[in-house]
């Protein structure tokens, strides 16, 4: 059995907010252990469990297991590298390991500290059997225990479940670890109450007892008040070099760190906060080269920030800063006061997204000065219908012509030139990447008579075009035809500003439905942020028309929506996440799933490439590692 260590922490266990119902239980029975193995041959057989035979966290998380396809029979798990040796969570968890492991030491039970990914950081084993047992279950540092890998378990579990969590013999997932019992607490970061990882007691299963998950929490708790006490000393140098910057400024000051933001009543004044994820974003990451550096910030209102960071402190990845911002404009002051400034979304460009809006915004911009600009996107991404909600903004009445390279013949280019001709309204030219080199070579020269004029009248010309491909150059030809666009803009994929599926869905929906009373539940909109969307918003558009096929008014639950929306992430990314996950699975297909390449042209080190893997729940059928 593991015994307390003291009375103390006994008692102080005992009273631990964070030890959860389960907490009172024992180890089951013989008969009781037999009866949770029969039940869960029954599950993984797809069998009914009957009611009280098993836990129901236990069951809870069986069925995820099942969900998420892990092997019952074997374990199969990736392995960090070089994982980083100096932590917060290792500086503030590595003295109440120890000691507690000095406690432990003639006791057949390790103590495992985890990271929030399930990452073994640091294992304490007194007992040689024991030992010897977890490396053969690759309980070992470095390699994963998530719930995705090993299916029901203290560590995965208890991350999951974010609660201590005890799991005893066969209420293991998988079989290797029935000999078991493990008990987990996560370790919250005490500001943000962030998951920073877990800590676990891994016992023989005749010597598992309820106090482990009383004592793990306890142990999680001493870590919390650690990691406290060092966020303290940071954020007080933080708060010294911001109320030091604000007292000697008048301007906007903002103060931020990974934990918290600050800022003076006159960054409310002049900062929107729809402005301030952005550039927040962009200094942050500027912080992180932990010295002063300059930099100028584009804002989705139309402003341009120029601001000054200064790094507090810099730690392990970890960082904090003062930021002095001063606002600019990319427009001459004759332009800004007698033309009007968008300040809500685009009839018929919903979406009110950081990315978007500032797409929005730019777009609009060059309308007003007539400069002709290629739309550069993914198909469905909202490329010609931001050209066309533009122009209906300014000139609801003028003229659109919209023409499809893919339709292109002599009287395509015959069509351009009339529409040259004509002057005013807005030419669009989808997809012109399309185009064969004789076509490209053609429209090149209609358009070159227009593109140097300076007549007011003239059209607004839009080309769009897919992404720019990494891998090859663009054809002479299309780039000689882009050049008769002096700006490209870039509109973000659905799912890098997935956010706006929110103000999307109920505005396709009143399309699809003529105004009939149909609306999304909360349930299903969940599940429509968390998609990946690779057909962007024609895709979503798709979507809701299948659902509105079956279902014209009422309330769309998760089962109204058809198939293909089951293939969701765990989480919604914000903008950030999305674009730096869509660079590491085009950095693995370019490497052919190599994750040790894939990490080398990313610049990041294996072991942060494995770890973003696992938490995007990204997928490579054909990869094959390196490591």
């Amino acid at each position: 059995m593991v015994p307390p260590p003291d009375d103390a922490f006994h008692h102080h266990a005992q009273s631990s907010p964070d030890v959860g119902p389960d907490a009172s239980l024992v180890a089951p029975s013989s008969a009781a252990a037999e009866r949770i193995a029969l039940a869960r041959d029954a599950f993984l057989d797809h069998e009914a469990v009957h009611p009280g035979t098993v836990r129901g966290p236990i069951l809870a998380s069986w069925i995820r297991s099942r969900e998420l396809s892990v092997a019952p029979d074997h374990l199969e798990l990736p392995h960090e590298h070089d994982a980083e040796p100096d932590t917060p969570l290792l500086r503030a968890a590595r003295p109440v390991v120890s000691e507690l492991a000095d406690q432990f030491t003639t006791e057949p039970v390790s103590i495992i500290l985890c990271d929030a990914d399930g990452v073994v950081l640091e294992r304490r084993t007194g007992d040689s059997a024991l030992h010897q047992h977890l490396n053969r279950v690759w309980l070992a540092p470095g390699f994963s225990y998530a719930e995705r890998y090993v299916g029901t378990n203290g560590i995965g579990t208890a991350l999951e479940g974010r609660r201590a969590t005890e799991v005893f013999g066969h209420e293991h997932f998988v079989e290797h670890l029935e000999d078991l019992a493990c008990a987990g607490a996560p370790i919250r970061h005490p500001v943000t109450g962030k998951v920073l990882g877990v800590i676990d007691l891994t016992c023989w299963r005749r010597e598992a007892n309820a106090l482990m998950v009383a004592t793990a929490s306890t142990m999680a708790r001493r870590i919390e008040e650690t990691l406290l006490e060092q966020s303290g000393r940071r954020e007080l140098t933080l708060l010294h070099d911001y109320l030091t910057a604000a007292q000697r400024s008048s301007g906007a000051v903002f103060a931020v760190s990974d934990d918290l933001v600050m800022m003076n009543d006159r960054a409310r004044e002049l900062i929107d906060p729809a402005d301030q994820a952005p550039l927040l974003a962009d200094a942050t990451e500027a912080l992180r080269s932990g010295r002063s550096r300059q930099l100028l910030v584009d804002l989705p209102s139309g402003a341009t920030a120029r601001v000054l960071c200064r790094p507090s402190w810099t730690e392990s990845g970890c960082t904090g800063g003062v930021l002095q911002v001063k606002l600019t404009s990319r427009e001459p002051a004759s332009i800004r006061s007698s033309l009007p400034t968008i300040t809500t979304a685009l009839p018929a460009a919903v979406g009110s997204g950081a990315l978007w809006a500032k797409c929005c915004q730019a777009v609009d911009r060059l309308f007003r000065t007539n400069e002709w600009l290629v739309l550069e996107g993914e198909a469905g991404s909202g490329r010609t219908t931001l050209a066309r909600a533009t122009h209906q903004m300014h000139s609801p009445a003028g003229h659109v012509r919209v023409l499809d390279a893919v339709d292109y013949n002599p009287r395509w280019i015959a069509d351009v030139v009339d529409e040259l001709s004509t002057g005013g309204g807005t030419l669009v030219l989808q997809r012109v990447d399309l185009l064969s080199a004789g076509a490209a070579q053609s429209l090149t020269d209609a358009l070159d008579a227009q593109r140097e004029s300076t007549d007011p009248e003239r059209p607004w010309v839009v080309a769009t075009r897919g992404p720019v491909p990494d891998s090859r150059p663009d054809p002479p030809e299309l780039t000689e035809l882009l050049g008769s666009f002096p700006r490209t803009i870039e509109v973000p994929p659905l799912r890098h500003h997935i956010e706006d599926v929110a103000e999307l869905v109920p505005y396709l929906l009143q399309r699809l439905t003529r105004g009939a009373d149909l609306r999304c539940s909360p349930e299903a909109m969940r599940v429509l942020m968390r998609n990946r969307w690779p057909g962007n918003v024609d895709q979503l558009y798709q979507v809701l028309r299948k659902v509105v096929a079956r279902r014209r008014t009422g309330v769309i639950r998760p089962d109204d929506l058809p198939p293909e929306t089951r293939a969701i992430t765990r989480r919604v990314l914000t903008p950030l996440e999305a674009i730096e996950c869509d660079a590491i699975v085009d950095a693995l297909l370019d490497a052919d799933g190599n994750k040790a390449e894939a990490a080398r042209r990313l610049g990041m080190s294996r072991a942060t490439i494995y770890r973003k893997i696992r938490g995007y729940g990204i997928s490579m059928p054909s990869a094959q590692d390196s490591g």
